[in-house]
């Protein structure tokens, strides 16, 4: 029976209260439901007690991790009140820790905090409404007050205890629920990253990280006592072209002419380097993983700087391009740390600002500072500018070769551009193609007489091809054996290595094959042929033996003869159990010749015919085991070639080619 669909009417509309508006939907608030959600949740509380540290109140900050997963967040503070409050006619620990937009960060006049990190009154509640317990331990006015919550509900009452304890603060400890987060396992890199980033923007705030693991209770200290400019110096270390710099600056202004003033401090450290690369930017203490205003206006300060001095004194070539910001960044490293007294940020999670008013601020800023710092600093100055034009002049060449490459490999395989003795077949139905990879003309001909030509192609490969493991790639780029066989493929070349990405361009829907057969003799030159075929297709485009591309074709090592019968057989065992099937029986046996001396018939039965012939698809499972193995047999590593043949060769001597 069909199911009966439900109405929509009046009934049908309902609100999440309490704590299921963040239980229901974690992703609103913390950005997703998953780790990075519950990641965000332990910043939140974090957050807090940042913002109390930065205006002026306690100078440490304890952060633990249990062996539970449970998380604390110690500072010593003003302490959270969280007693009753007269205005709201309720308790404060209510407002903080139970009503979402209530804080102590929304008056316009007297606010607790002028540059503040938690804007939106969410982290404290959405933390706890998203936990399995939270307890809150606070010391101000001469007493302890105590809080349990358990899935986003007290329990009990809070209980207020006189002390006299003299040191204030907020100690807050819970456990992210897995009712809510599909995971909870924040691991010890994520806390030493964040924490370490939080010490760097907050300068003499000392942050202790105390992790319990299962190997013992770990501690780590982070503390920089001139912030950014300490960190910056950490990170390049002795790689500098260029001392470090530090500027900073106040600016009042708007974001738009109906809206009010607003504060903002722009601090940058910067250098530049031909070694390392740095660009990181925070705001009201939160790292801009997407940067944003501050990102913009460093893109746009520093091309129009550096590209006036370049044309000012001369640097360009006749007719040379402008700078790109590209350019600059490759030798830049900078770290920005801004506040402000009202953000805009893309959404809850912190990860970029919008604030027309500090991109503008920001870029006149930096403009300014830059345009003083050459002119006082000459060598610099000039240091800087010839590295920027050596990385453009470096970019467009790579670019040029790029293009090249890539119209030299995806150029269209008419009479003009075609491969020699390449042999193509007649369907244009990509999902039917083969292509044979052959060893040499002789196995061209033999294979070419065999084959089933509406559907199967094939190249030969003359010689042994380059090793493409211990080669360059513009060594490889000027072998016309590999150009021949990337361009009958048609898919173009995908290279990881980060130093050359520009020559990238690789786009699996170019591939006109749907199976790439390599096929050679099956003796020691053979293999060794096929192996560096296959080291080749693994450098240049490893996606299609990834994707499941690329095959071998076994070829029978024997062929075995009786009066009735012939056989094959592709292996010693194989030759064995053949040999007990025919008992008494007359035969005779005679080594596989190689693939140039075989018959078509023989060829078609035994290595071509998709219904008799044997093709193993190289799928490796572990990819990286798959590198080691290429590494070994066809890298650098002479001495591990030769340790694996000390401990192994005596188990190939059957295979050797030893008269």
């Amino acid at each position: 029976m069909a199911k009966k669909r439900e109405e929509y009417g009046n009934e049908s509309i309902s609100s999440l209260k309490g704590a299921d508006r963040v239980r229901k939907r974690p992703s609103v608030i913390f950005g997703s439901d998953g780790l990075e959600g519950c990641e965000h949740s332990f910043f939140e509380i974090l957050s807090n007690s940042i913002d109390e540290a930065r205006e002026g109140y306690g100078s440490k900050i304890v952060v633990t991790h249990f062996a539970d997963d449970s998380i604390q967040v110690q500072d010593f503070g003003r302490g959270i009140p969280v007693d009753w409050n007269n205005n709201e006619q309720c308790y404060n620990w209510e407002l903080v820790f139970c009503e979402l937009y209530a804080g102590g960060k929304y008056k316009e006049q007297g606010n607790n905090y002028e540059y503040s990190l938690g804007l939106n009154g969410l982290g404290s509640c959405a933390t706890q409404y998203s936990s399995e317990y939270f307890d809150v331990t606070v010391v101000r006015d001469g007493f302890q007050y105590d809080l349990h919550f358990e899935k986003g509900n007290i329990v009990g009452e809070m209980k207020k205890t006189p002390t006299t304890q003299k040191k204030t603060g907020t100690t807050q400890k819970w456990r992210a629920d897995l009712d809510v987060f599909t995971d909870i396992k924040i691991p010890q890199a994520y806390f030493l990253d964040t924490i370490k980033k939080q010490a760097v923007v907050n300068p003499g705030v000392l942050f202790e990280f105390v992790d319990h693991t299962p190997d013992g209770v770990q501690k780590f200290d982070f503390c920089y006592e001139n912030g950014i400019t300490d960190y910056l110096k950490e990170l390049v270390g002795e790689q500098g072209l260029t001392g470090v710099e530090y500027w900073e600056a106040e600016r009042v202004g708007r974001d738009r002419d109906d809206r009010d003033d607003y504060k903002v401090k722009l601090s940058v450290a910067l250098c530049f380097s031909n070694r390392v690369q740095i660009s990181e930017y925070y705001h009201n203490s939160s790292f801009l993983e997407y940067g944003g205003s501050p990102e913009r206006a460093v893109r746009q300060a520093f091309v129009s700087q550096i590209d006036s001095y370049l044309k000012q004194n001369g640097k360009y070539l006749k007719n040379e391009g402008k700078i790109t910001f590209a350019d600059v960044e490759d030798c830049l490293c900078l770290i920005s740390s801004s506040f402000s007294t009202q953000t805009s940020y893309e959404n809850q999670t912190k990860k970029a600002i919008t604030n027309k008013f500090i991109y503008e601020a920001m870029t006149e800023f930096l403009k300014h500072q830059l345009e003083v710092y050459f002119l006082e600093n000459p060598v610099d100055a000039s240091k800087i500018a010839e590295q920027v034009l050596v990385n453009k002049r470096s970019r467009e060449n790579a670019e040029k070769t790029r293009l090249n490459i890539k119209k030299k490999l995806q150029g269209n395989m008419d009479i003009t551009n075609r491969v020699q003795k390449f042999v193509d077949c007649r369907t244009k139905d990509v999902s039917k193609r083969e292509l044979f990879i052959v060893e040499g003309d002789s196995a061209l001909g033999s294979c070419k007489l065999s084959r089933d030509a509406e559907f199967q192609a094939i190249i030969p490969v003359r010689g042994k091809i380059l090793n493409c493991l211990k080669s360059g790639y513009d060594k490889i780029f000027k072998s016309d054996i590999i150009i021949d066989l990337l361009k009958v493929l048609g898919c173009g070349v995908e290279v990881k290595a980060k130093q050359n990405k520009d020559i990238a361009s690789f786009d699996l829907s170019g591939l006109r094959w749907n199976k790439v057969i390599i096929c050679t003799d099956a003796d020691v030159d053979g293999f060794q042929i096929r192996t560096l075929i296959l080291t080749m297709l693994y450098r240049l485009t490893p996606t299609l033996i990834e994707e499941g591309y690329v095959y071998i074709a076994q070829t029978p090592l024997y062929e075995i003869n009786t009066k009735n019968k012939v056989y094959f057989a592709y292996n010693e065992p194989e030759k064995a159990q053949i040999l007990e099937e025919i008992g008494s029986e007359k035969y005779t046996i005679q080594r596989s010749k190689g693939l140039g001396e075989n018959e078509p018939d023989m060829m078609w039965l035994t290595t071509m015919n998709p219904e008799t012939r044997r093709a193993i698809k190289v799928m490796p499972e572990d990819a990286e085991r798959m590198s080691q193995v290429f590494d070994l047999f066809e890298g650098d590593d002479l001495q591990g070639r030769k340790d694996h043949i000390a401990n192994h060769g005596h188990e190939y001597l059957d295979l050797a080619d030893i008269s």
